[in-house]
């Protein structure tokens, strides 16, 4: 599912094929060299796409503290930076039913200037944190090969995903996102 938005706000956007876990969270690890603290980063994708596993990778890309897994039971898990970095809030909105009100709690407002924010299962829910935002679309590509299309391929390729990554407002007009797939 989309997140609305206006056309005009989005500033960039990049498809990506990732093989396996480690390319996702080495995916992660490179995605950090973009972030920067106040980044809002809403991560989409259907159970077992590889959320968690992206933030593992900009977990250990930011140097925070503690194992980053799955916040799915306490909503909100805070790792601080061990480098001087900006600390990683890691959101999982999954049980949380409507929208930013329901998020209060969390007081991410007042976390994401100092900290980079990422919220699985964040659409339609946190969009208002910030005009300018990262959104990561996670698909499974279950039982295909890639090159060929819907060409049955061997279970080993029940890792493969198409990640696309889409940037809305003016700070993430000048980055090259394309560039994370080289």
């Amino acid at each position: 599912m989309e997140a609305p938005h206006s056309p005009a706000a989005e500033s960039a956007a990049a498809r990506l094929l990732v093989e396996s876990p480690e390319q996702m969270q080495e995916l992660g690890r490179s995605l950090a060299k973009l972030l920067r603290p106040g980044d809002l980063v809403m991560l989409t994708g259907e159970l077992g796409a590889g959320k968690t596993t992206l933030t593992r990778g900009l977990g250990e890309g930011l140097g925070v503290r503690g194992a980053v897994t799955s916040p799915t039971f306490v909503i909100a898990r805070v790792h601080p930076s061990l480098t001087g970095g900006p600390a990683l809030v890691h959101v999982d909105a999954y049980r949380l039913g409507g929208g930013l009100d329901d998020m209060e709690d969390l007081d991410l407002d007042v976390s994401l200037p100092e900290s980079v924010v990422v919220v699985e299962w964040g659409v339609g829910k946190v969009e208002d944190l910030s005009d300018d935002r990262l959104h990561v679309l996670i698909h499974r590509m279950v039982g295909t090969v890639p090159s060929r299309g819907t060409t049955p391929g061997p279970p080993e390729l029940d890792e493969h995903r198409e990640v696309t990554l889409t940037a809305f407002g003016a700070r993430w007009a000048q980055v090259d996102l394309a560039a994370l797939g080289a």
